[in-house]
């Protein structure tokens, strides 16, 4: 059963963030600019929350905001989700689905240690299959390489 240590140690502990008080437009622009679907919202050391695509669709464009005058601390989500890197994949996996969220911060200890995605989980889950089936494979025929 995979940890979220070993998509850490992969990925890298590097996370997106912002301050409260950038714009959301800021932040989309950061966001796009790195390909990333949130920004985690930090307070000098402290994860104040997360802003997400769907933050700002549901809470600037559908309420008619003004994306440049709006701090991200007003639409920011403000209820943060977190793990420790040795909980297991699967964990994670029933967190986001029963949350309906699509990124985790992991924090060991007081220390923020990265964030993973669903995308995060479901690519370690793949390779994770792949090695089995191969295995498998050999095993059945024989021969190594199927």
């Amino acid at each position: 059963m995979g940890r979220v240590a070993e998509i850490l140690a992969t990925k890298g502990g590097s996370v997106h963030r912002i301050g409260p008080d950038a714009t959301a437009y800021e932040a989309i622009a950061h966001m796009v600019g790195n390909n990333v679907g949130s920004v985690l919202v930090m307070q000098g050391d402290e994860i104040a929350g997360v802003f997400t695509e769907r933050d700002y669709l549901r809470r600037v464009t559908l309420e008619n905001r003004d994306p440049r005058a709006t701090s991200v601390r007003d639409v920011m989500t403000g209820r943060i989700i977190y793990v420790d890197s040795s909980r297991s994949i699967e964990e994670c996996m029933a967190i986001m689905t029963q949350e309906r969220i699509r990124h985790l911060p992991v924090v060991d200890g007081k220390t923020l240690a990265g964030v993973i995605s669903i995308g995060d989980l479901v690519k370690f889950l793949s390779k994770e299959r792949e090695v089995e089936i191969r295995y498998l494979t050999e095993y059945i025929t024989g021969r190594p390489g199927g």
